[in-house]
């Protein structure tokens, strides 16, 4: 079963910067241990069509999901979403982090992302911060 669910934020800098600090932690971890949310794989497909280097973005995106599965966004999911959204239904800016956030809690993962601010106004969220 996984255990933790990385960010956008936290692909994006395995894909580009690969950090000391993320690369330890990530090391720890088991295979399997560590997923995606399709919301996030959706949001690095679209870096992957912007880019100025599509053909370079590709491969680190192809290579990032060969260590990082890609979990899909189910019906619990769904039902996990409604609540959070309701709690920040004010904040019009975050739609796709309430979507992972929900997502994290339906599989009760712990959400590893450099956005705690915004993830912590989400109600039943567990976070951390591999970069901190």
């Amino acid at each position: 079963m996984p255990r933790y669910m990385l960010d956008t934020n936290m692909c994006i800098y395995l894909m580009k910067n690969q950090p000391e600090s993320v690369a330890r932690r990530f090391a720890k971890c088991y295979v399997g241990d560590v997923v995606m949310s399709a919301i996030t794989f959706a949001e690095l497909e679209y870096g992957v069509a912007v880019s100025t280097n599509p053909k370079r973005e590709r491969k680190n995106l192809s290579s990032l999901i060969e260590d990082i599965p890609v979990m899909p966004f189910d019906e619990a999911a769904c039902v996990a979403y409604g609540p959070i959204r309701l709690a920040t239904r004010d904040a019009k800016k975050d739609a796709l982090d309430k979507l992972i956030a929900a997502h994290a809690v339906s599989l009760n993962l712990t959400i590893v992302t450099n956005n705690e601010r915004d993830f912590a106004k989400y109600p039943s969220v567990v976070m951390e911060n591999w970069l901190a």
